[in-house]
């Protein structure tokens, strides 16, 4: 397979959300948060692996509905703890949360690819809304992450 075909393309950007989350998580001093992210980690694994193509005889593991689920669960969660948006915010807060916007924009990348590869070939049809979901999980969780340590944030009303 060719470096620059789609697929490739696909998963390494999935590849390239995993190393962002990596240096996101370094960054992190909630435990909870870290958990959670490190287990998002596994699942671009299994993502990756899933982009790569299910060759015949191999039995290769699957991003799942229930997966999509769990982190929509997680979300709504989260969600509960920080104050409802009025307005668009930019990007940044502390070290933390700024990374994890950064992975977000990341994933919003990955997506695109993923999307572009489901239109030429037969890909697993929960892959694009969990990377959906992920990049929506991850602007929430770097609003909870700033919101718990005290970063405001800068809401943008154009100009």
């Amino acid at each position: 397979m060719s470096k620059d075909s789609i697929r490739v393309e696909a998963y390494g950007s999935v590849d390239e959300i995993n190393s962002a989350l990596g240096l996101a998580r370094s960054a992190l001093s909630d435990r909870e948060i870290g958990s959670i992210l490190e287990e998002v980690q596994k699942d671009l694994f299994v993502a990756g692996a899933d982009l790569a193509g299910n060759k015949k005889g191999q039995n290769v593991p699957r991003i799942t509905r229930e997966r999509v689920l769990e982190l929509e669960g997680i979300i709504d969660r989260f969600e509960s703890e920080v104050p409802q948006l009025r307005a668009f915010i930019l990007p940044g807060g502390g070290g933390a949360g700024a990374s994890l916007h950064f992975v977000r924009a990341v994933a919003r990348r990955a997506e695109r690819r993923i999307v572009t590869l489901s239109r030429k070939e037969d890909i697993n049809e929960q892959l694009i809304p969990y990377v959906n979901r992920l990049s929506d999980l991850l602007f929430v969780i770097a609003r909870v992450v700033n919101y718990r340590e005290k970063q405001t944030e800068v809401e943008w009303h154009g100009r």
